[in-house]
């Protein structure tokens, strides 16, 4: 199988237009990314954790998402292949790299893969606890949003799970603390930003209904469950009910090259 025959065709904005018009993109099309270009030439990717990033930080001072610009956010975390390169060179590229595939030739893009055309297209072996993250990070509704982000950014990871007590009772996404960033440089006066973040706290923003799956589910249910719910992780817990670990849709591909 080639990349050509799992390709889809790639969400794109201009890097001119405003972080705020992207995140409306992303929102309503259910995605975490989105190519970036300017006068039809290729500059790079446009990442959730982009977003999360640069709506986070104070260098841009009080400015809504609507006064930044995507140029601000770029990536350049994507590998550019032929058409004909076969499916599993592109997988083992994609776990090397971290990015995502962008399939062009003679300097036009054809489409890209992303985790999504992977899962959709394989038929995985195994079980989700023989690939899942153990002891994934974790944190609790009291913790501050700020805190949570700067850990997702520190380890590079795209969602925490919620516990209070020895209990699951949520997740936050970086597209969670991306739109509450978003909301707070777009509602709260620039003066009281620094103020008032410090009050912003998980239990504020968290998702309180998680899906998850079992050690033993297979992991083709755990990637079709993902696909179909448009989730980029699930918790894992054991026949006890505790949560274990976390399965992504990077870790299904990492097990794939392994």
């Amino acid at each position: 199988m080639e990349v050509k025959d799992i390709m889809a065709e790639p969400l794109v904005v201009d890097k001119s237009d405003t972080i705020s018009h992207a995140l409306d993109i992303m929102d309503k099309k259910g995605t975490r990314r989105l190519l970036v270009k300017h006068d039809d030439k290729l500059l790079g990717v446009l990442t959730m954790r982009n977003l999360t990033r640069e709506l986070g930080t104070r260098k841009k001072g009080s400015k809504p998402a609507s006064s930044l610009h995507v140029a601000t956010a770029i990536s350049d975390n994507f590998i550019k292949v032929l058409p004909d390169t076969k499916v599993t060179d592109a997988i083992t590229l994609m776990v090397k790299n971290g990015g995502v595939i962008v399939v062009m030739e003679n300097d036009k893009i054809l489409g890209w893969v992303t985790p999504n055309e992977i899962l959709k297209n394989n038929v995985f072996k195994g079980y989700a606890g023989e690939i899942m993250q153990r002891d994934p990070i974790v944190a609790s509704p009291a913790d501050r949003v700020s805190h949570v982000r700067r850990m997702m950014l520190d380890n590079n990871i795209g969602r925490i799970p919620i516990i209070e007590g020895d209990k699951l009772v949520g997740m936050v996404t970086e597209k969670d603390i991306a739109k509450a960033m978003r909301s707070f440089r777009d509602l709260v006066e620039g003066g009281k930003q620094d103020a008032r973040i410090k009050n912003l706290i998980v239990e504020d923003i968290i998702k309180m209904s998680v899906k998850t799956v079992y050690t033993n589910t297979p992991t083709t249910d755990a990637a079709k469950m993902m696909i179909e719910e448009n989730l980029g992780g699930l918790p894992v817990i054991n026949l006890e009910g505790q949560m274990v670990g976390l399965i992504t849709r990077r870790s299904i591909i990492g097990g794939m090259a392994q």
